[in-house]
């Protein structure tokens, strides 16, 4: 068992070793035809159609989400199904992509026609400079590698992660070429941490009107207390009579009273309380709140308005919760 083991270990480590060096070969091939590439679909019209069969099929999946994800509209169609409707997703100011580690796909040249009268711009990406497929394209891509990692050079495996790396490639060039941002990065993905962190304002998250614990500064400290636990924030903010936001007492404020033995039974909040209160505009972003909460060690913002005035409550659960931690 423990050969066998070993042997597993050097196969594993031997694909690895095939695939890394079919990846490094790529660079020789990221040149003008890779450039001519970019250029023809950042001039894109429309959107840029991904197509392939077989494994290359499911790489190319990959390619058009990430396309899609980075700023470049593109999506997949399966080129056996283009023949039979789906030829109609693909309009006159799109750009293909089709990969075909042969260049010799027989569901991929069946629309080659098709897609010459409609004047289609082209992009082959093939393992085969000689191909069909490298002929017809507008511009082509060599992919091509000296062997797959499959010990019988027949499954795709180190031709399937060039063609990946290669689509990746043209995708982050076109992000770079595009100016995408962190922020459209973000609006295509909202659901994502990313998204949370650069979308989600405090105003999203905050606690507001009724929910706001909130006490007045003559209040006992059992009057504070009862709001605290009313509305299981570990805080309330302290106001004058005017409601005008004096500061914020805490678990950490009651701690320290015990710790500096006050006199607890006749105190009011204003004589415990920590006066101003770290505080956040309701515009902000909550991944600043984040970083205020942890730079001051506090689990707790009030949160205000334009005017300074008390509009909302936000805690460290509050951005557990919405994933933005």
């Amino acid at each position: 068992m423990v050969k066998d083991n070993n042997k597993m270990i050097a196969l594993g480590l031997e694909v690895i070793d095939i695939e890394a060096r079919a990846i490094n070969a790529l660079r020789e091939r990221v040149d003008e035809a890779f450039a001519a590439a970019c250029v023809t679909m950042m001039n894109c019209e429309g959107r840029v159609v991904v197509t392939g069969m077989g494994k290359s099929g499911h790489i190319g999946s990959k390619i058009a989400a990430t396309l899609a994800s980075t700023g470049t509209p593109a999506f997949f169609v399966h080129p056996g199904e283009a023949s039979h409707g789906d030829l109609g997703m693909i309009t006159p100011g799109d750009v293909v992509l089709a990969l075909s580690n042969s260049g010799e796909t027989a569901e991929v040249l069946t629309i080659l026609p098709l897609l010459k009268r409609m004047n289609t711009p082209l992009i082959g990406m093939t393992g085969n400079p000689g191909s069909t497929l490298a002929r017809e394209s507008d511009v082509h891509i060599d992919v091509g590698v000296e062997k797959e990692a499959c010990p019988l050079d027949l499954a795709p495996t180190a031709s399937t992660t060039a063609a990946l790396v290669m689509g990746d490639a043209l995708a982050i060039a076109l992000l770079e070429a595009r100016g995408f941002t962190h922020e459209d990065f973000a609006l295509s993905h909202p659901g994502g941490s990313l998204g949370k962190r650069l979308l989600l304002r405090v105003r999203d998250l905050m606690h507001s009107e009724e929910r706001i614990p909130a006490v007045l500064a003559d209040a006992t400290l059992r009057e504070a207390l009862l709001e605290m636990t009313a509305k299981g924030l570990g805080m309330t903010a302290v106001l004058d009579g005017s409601g005008d936001l004096l500061g914020i007492f805490t678990d950490g404020d009651l701690r320290r009273c015990f710790d500096r033995e006050a006199d607890l039974r006749g105190a009011l909040v204003q004589d415990l309380m920590t006066s101003g209160g770290v505080r956040i505009h309701a515009d902000k972003l909550a991944a600043e709140a984040l970083a205020i909460m942890e730079e001051r060690k506090i689990s707790a913002l009030l949160v205000i308005d334009d005017e300074g005035r008390l509009i909302g409550a936000l805690n460290m659960h509050d951005l557990l919760r919405a994933g933005v931690v």
